[in-house]
């Protein structure tokens, strides 16, 4: 019970830190994303012309706002993965005072890593919904469910946070392959096209991308007001907690050798 109170503390003690000595401080967790929203906006709403299908409607006809909107939805969903993952190779290299206290529980560092990019999703969340509410018009109660979808989500990121913590240890070079493999994760998840914009046989591929069945749960019940896929949200929540589990336990066996190669 006690690693509660100091996973709180030291996730707290991240989130500040970030942007101790800045002007704007904790401003820059909205400013940052809305900019790459401006700029995918203009790339894909103005320039390529993408539009979504609205579940209900037979063609994807809606304004460049109401695609901007859609868009954000799916940008929180991939800030949070890559916040976290990105920033888990280097995580017990960078405290490595940790590791030679005995009593520390280095496990949590890539939870409190997550609890902090979980905080600036929230921070997402509330500012899209402000922007739904003016784009469309109303906020659908399946908001509620949010939660509900974002659960299996952070289990899983947390189980390969955990893997690439351990790994990032041994193998100084994995930072350098994780940064390019998020960037293609993006570009090959629904956040800025849909699934049934794929060829038919491509589609149930799709939901390999850890970030596909988020993406696509999180949009429905936060815009669309449409509950997700239960079926597929099921098995997402067990290939979770497998990853969780698998990645936790490499992380125990693994952290025996810490202290010696830092």
């Amino acid at each position: 019970m006690e690693t509660i109170p100091l996973f709180l503390s030291l996730t707290r003690r991240e989130i500040i830190g970030r942007y101790r000595g800045s002007v704007l401080g904790i401003f820059w967790s909205l400013l940052n994303p809305l900019f790459m929203l401006a700029v995918y906006t203009f790339v894909f709403g103005t320039v390529m012309k993408s539009r979504w299908t609205v579940p209900g409607q037979q063609e994807a006809q809606h304004s460049t706002g109401e695609f901007a909107v859609i868009l954000f939805c799916g940008l929180i969903v991939f800030q949070f993965f890559a916040e976290v993952v990105s920033s888990a190779p280097g995580l017990i290299v960078a405290n490595a005072n940790y590791v030679k206290k005995i009593v520390f529980p280095i496990h949590i560092l890539p939870m409190v890593s997550a609890g902090a990019a979980l905080f600036h999703a929230a921070v997402g969340l509330v500012v899209l919904l402000g922007f739904a509410l003016g784009v469309f018009g109303h906020i659908p109660l399946t908001v509620i469910l949010a939660p509900v979808v974002f659960a299996p989500f952070i289990v899983l990121v947390a189980g390969i946070a955990w893997i690439l913590a351990s790994a990032g240890v041994y193998f100084r070079d994995m930072s350098q392959i994780v940064v390019p493999l998020v960037t293609a994760t993006l570009f090959l998840s629904p956040v800025f096209f849909q699934r049934t914009s794929l060829p038919g046989w491509l589609q149930p591929w799709l939901s390999l991308n850890p970030l596909a069945i988020p993406v696509e749960s999180f949009r429905n019940v936060v815009i669309f007001g449409v509950q997700p896929d239960w079926g597929s949200f099921g098995y997402y929540w067990v290939a979770a907690i497998a990853i969780a589990f698998v990645g936790y336990q490499f992380f125990q066996k693994t952290r025996r050798g810490f202290a010696d190669v830092l």
